[in-house]
């Protein structure tokens, strides 16, 4: 499938980036960022909101908050120096409270009434 972007479309992904990329830098670790994305996430898409909206929140600023990448990087940096067990408690966190905050927030966006 092909999608088509209007011009505006980039200037709100990228206004929405700045934010979740300094709060991820300032927060420093892994867990905790691609938690609050998870359950942001979750919320937005239970929310009937335009698509500018979606673009800047949820590619933007939840794009930049979280990273797959650095996530891995991480655990591989744990690995590499023989700490398995904190590799593994990373991964098992990350997932299973990942998926608990967008069921949350999922579920709240779903009880807003707009």
């Amino acid at each position: 499938m092909i999608r088509t972007y209007k011009r505006t479309d980039f200037l709100f992904v990228a206004v929405g980036a700045f934010p979740g990329a300094v709060i991820r830098w300032q927060i420093g670790n892994d867990l905790l960022p691609n938690i609050i994305g998870a359950a942001v996430l979750g919320f937005l898409v239970a929310l009937p909101l335009k698509r500018n909206r979606q673009l800047l929140i949820g590619a933007g600023f939840c794009g930049s908050l979280t990273t797959f990448s650095g996530w891995l990087l991480t655990c591989t940096e744990l690995i590499e120096i023989g700490n398995y067990f904190s590799a593994i408690r990373l991964l098992t966190l990350t997932i299973v409270l990942g998926a608990l905050a967008i069921f949350l927030g999922f579920s709240i966006g779903k009880a807003i009434k707009l």
